[in-house]
Formats: structure tokens, C-alpha cells, sequence
């Protein structure tokens, strides 16, 4: 079995030798579960990481869950004083250069800068791991797929039970019990339901608006299965709408599957969001799309990399986008389509295509 952890360690370590660094602090909790599968998460402890070692330092409240199974070349130190026992890790090691997280809050990182000898450099190194966490190993995408699947599963079976006179709080609190039902651990957000005028609100999340006939309603969520999360919309209609709205539909529709099948290594995230933006501002809805077309999933609900305008990031092997253009049209409606892609050799893997985007309309 291929231990995962051990090859990020390693990764991060060359990394460090890179720089020209003995070590880093690791406080991020997201970091330290990409690490070392710790979860407790930030606040609970820390993570240090030698150019030959790496020790997760946090509290007794852990030590019977993970004392058997951290990755191996990982050692275990349990304290409440997880910085003062970081020192003493530095001091044992005979580290120099320290580097610690740029979301290091200042109050612990000026603690830490008096507790150290005064001749050891202690400097910031910003998105080191989070660099590494944008390209997904292979455990790493099976969790994905699954995220993807259950959130297919229920939102397929969502759909026959929306119904016009249901409030947008009520459909999302459906979604939730079903994704639930299917293995899902917790909502990587809160779950936005958007309908009629609201559905051109791009964060609009559930309220107590009641969905009537004639209005398109933005369902987007995201859910996490083993510790990865699928970040999925799709727009559906409730009995009749404008033919105005249908056309923005088809639009954003063609935007999003032109931006899918541009997707391959080595491409730039400026590229694929030229297209669909591109695709969309042709048919007269250039300034009525106010967001970038993706951005990168995993441990998070937010990663690199970036798929905007201005985005330098090239998409690699191993990738997990978003691609979700939209047209918002105040006062009337809006309408999204985002699907989870992963980057192959070969050019893309879509893993929603499980939930159709041809126009849903359900009957009232």
C-alpha cells in the first residue's frame, strides 16, 4: 500500500532544501491532516517538519486516537504547550532557519519569535503546502470521485421532490438529509438555494423565500466524503419560465461545456476562463457574469488553482476544478452550472456528469 503521507513529507522536505530551510511549523490544520492525517485542526496542535523528520506536537485529548496511526517517520509529542515543546524541537535538532505559515496568527508567531535563541532566522514561507495540496495523488482522487458520486446520488434524488410552494430552506435542508443518507460527513458550506429574483444573487443562500411557478432556483453545494469535498451547481426551473431565461440557460450551458473541453495539462487558468467568458459575452451577457470561472477543490472548498481572468496558474495532471460560469440578471433571475474536473494525461475527467444539465422543469 502506497503511504501517501510519507511521500507528501518528502516532498515538502525537498522543498525546504530548496529554500535553504532546516524547517517549518505547520499550524494550519488543513495542512497538518494533508501531512500527517491529524484532524484535529488549527488550534489543536502543531506540526514540525525537519529536512529528516517530522513530529506532530498537540494534547492528550488525541494521544489514544492517533498514537498507533500517524504515517511512519512521523513521531508523536504530547503537551499543552505545544509551542514552548516546538522550541525544544528546534533546540534538539539543531534547526537555524525556521520557517513557519504565512496565516500564522501574529500574536503566536511574535510568542514563538521571543521563545527562540537569538540565532536561529524564523521567516515566513506563504502556500508551501498548499502548492503541493493542488495536485491530487491517487488516494487523493478516489476520495474526490466519491465526494462527486454522493452528491450525485442526491441531488438525482432531490429533484422529484421539489415542488413550488417549498421555501428554499426546506430544499436545502432535503439535500442535506439526503446527502447524509448517502455517506456524506458535513456541507464544506452552506448550501445556497436561490430562486427567482434571488437566483441572480451568486451567494444567495437558503431563506425563507417560498419557490413559486415560474422561477429558476441555483442549487450549489458541496459535500465532504473521507475528508474531500464536491463543489457542484446546477439551475433548474420550476414550472414555466421566460424565454429570456431559457436563453441564458443555453448560454451558460455552452460557456460551461466549452470551457470543459479546453481543459488539459498545460493549459492556463487565464485560457479556460477567456473561453467561457468569451462565449458568454458574445451573446450580450459579458457584464452580467461577475465571477471567475473556477478554482480548484480538495481538503478545501477553495484551492489553487485558479481559474480567472487574470490567473497565471497551468493546469496540471492531477488537478480538481470547479468550472462554473454564470449569468445573473437583477431582478429577474440567474442562472449557474458548475461541474468537478479532473485534469489527466489525456485531457479531463468530469465527475458530475452523473447529474444531467439539460433544463430540468418541474412541474407545479
Amino acid at each position: 500500500m502506497t503511504d501517501y503521507f510519507k511521500i507528501r513529507i518528502v516532498k515538502l522536505q525537498k522543498l525546504l532544501k530548496k529554500m535553504d530551510l532546516d524547517a517549518l511549523i505547520v499550524y494550519n490544520g488543513v495542512n497538518m491532516k494533508y501531512l500527517t492525517g491529524f484532524d484535529g485542526g488549527t488550534g489543536d496542535g502543531l506540526v514540525l517538519v525537519t529536512l529528516d523528520n517530522a513530529r506532530l506536537i498537540t494534547d492528550s485529548r488525541y494521544e489514544e486516537d492517533y498514537k498507533d496511526r500517524l504515517p511512519e517517520g512521523v513521531d508523536f509529542k504530547i503537551t499543552r504547550s505545544y509551542y514552548e515543546e516546538a522550541i525544544a524541537t528546534v533546540t534538539e535538532f539543531h534547526i537555524k532557519k525556521l520557517a513557519f505559515e504565512a496565516d500564522l496568527p501574529y500574536n503566536i508567531y511574535d510568542y514563538i519569535d521571543d521563545l527562540l535563541p537569538a540565532d536561529i532566522e524564523f521567516d515566513a514561507l506563504p502556500s508551501a503546502i498548499e502548492a503541493l495540496r493542488e495536485v491530487k495523488d491517487e488516494s487523493e482522487l478516489v476520495a474526490l470521485r466519491e465526494a462527486a458520486a454522493v452528491s450525485t446520488k442526491a441531488f438525482n434524488e432531490l429533484i422529484p421532490l421539489i415542488q413550488p410552494g417549498m421555501t428554499e430552506r426546506q430544499v436545502a435542508n432535503e439535500l442535506d438529509r439526503l446527502q447524509k443518507k448517502y455517506g456524506a460527513e458535513k456541507a464544506s458550506f452552506d448550501t445556497i438555494v436561490a430562486s427567482g429574483s434571488r437566483s441572480a444573487l451568486p451567494h444567495g443562500e437558503a431563506t425563507d423565500k417560498v419557490i413559486e411557478n415560474g422561477e429558476l432556483v441555483t442549487i450549489d453545494f458541496g459535500y465532504y466524503v473521507d475528508g474531500y469535498t464536491s463543489d457542484v451547481t446546477r439551475t433548474i426551473a420550476v414550472g414555466p419560465i421566460s424565454d429570456e431565461l431559457k436563453a441564458i440557460y443555453h448560454v451558460v450551458l455552452q460557456a460551461n461545456e466549452n470551457a470543459i473541453e479546453t481543459v488539459k495539462p498545460g493549459i492556463s487558468g487565464s485560457e479556460i476562463d477567456r473561453v467561457a467568458r468569451d462565449y458568454i459575452t458574445e451573446h450580450g451577457y459579458g457584464e452580467a457574469y461577475n465571477h471567475s470561472t473556477g478554482h480548484g477543490v480538495g481538503l478545501d472548498i477553495h484551492e489553487g488553482p485558479a481559474l480567472s481572468a487574470h490567473s497565471s496558474d497551468e493546469l496540471q495532471v492531477g488537478h480538481l476544478l470547479t468550472i462554473e460560469p454564470g449569468i445573473y440578471l437583477a431582478g429577474k433571475g440567474g442562472v449557474r452550472i458548475e461541474d468537478d474536473v479532473i485534469v489527466t494525461d489525456s485531457g479531463y475527467e468530469n465527475l458530475t456528469t452523473g447529474i444531467s444539465k439539460d433544463l430540468i422543469i418541474i412541474e407545479g
